[in-house]
């Protein structure tokens, strides 16, 4: 199983960019795909959460309102919109993936499967 993200890379503050990951060698019908974040020298943060048959999505509480996560299930991709970036979002976004949704999709220690991560820096 491989995840890619894609995406990342260097933004002023208030500016947008797009994540874009991709499952290969299975599908996560049935379960999710999201996002976590790593900051330098901070915990792995919980971003967003997508479950791939349906509309439910998860998001933390720090990106509510500015960042959307969706999906196209054709292509096994998940993407997040990030928009209104700050300083504070600067960080090393992880691709995860589960083959079950759970209810409190926050935790890292819950998924198996994590792409390679891709560098967003946002500048002020």
């Amino acid at each position: 199983v491989q995840l890619q993200a894609s995406g990342g890379g260097l933004v002023q503050a208030g500016g947008s960019l797009r994540l874009s990951c991709a499952a290969s060698g299975r599908t996560f019908r049935g379960g999710a795909m999201g996002w976590f974040r790593q900051a330098p020298g901070k915990e792995r943060e919980f971003v967003a959460m997508a479950k791939v048959s349906g509309s439910l999505t998860y998001y933390g509480d720090s990106v509510k309102g500015r960042f959307t996560i969706s999906r196209e299930n054709a292509k096994n991709t998940v993407h997040l919109q990030m928009n209104n970036l700050k300083p504070e979002d600067t960080a090393v976004y992880y691709c995860v993936g589960r083959t079950s949704w759970i209810t409190t999709p926050t935790n890292p220690r819950d998924y198996v499967y994590w792409g390679q991560g891709t560098l967003v820096t946002v500048s002020s």
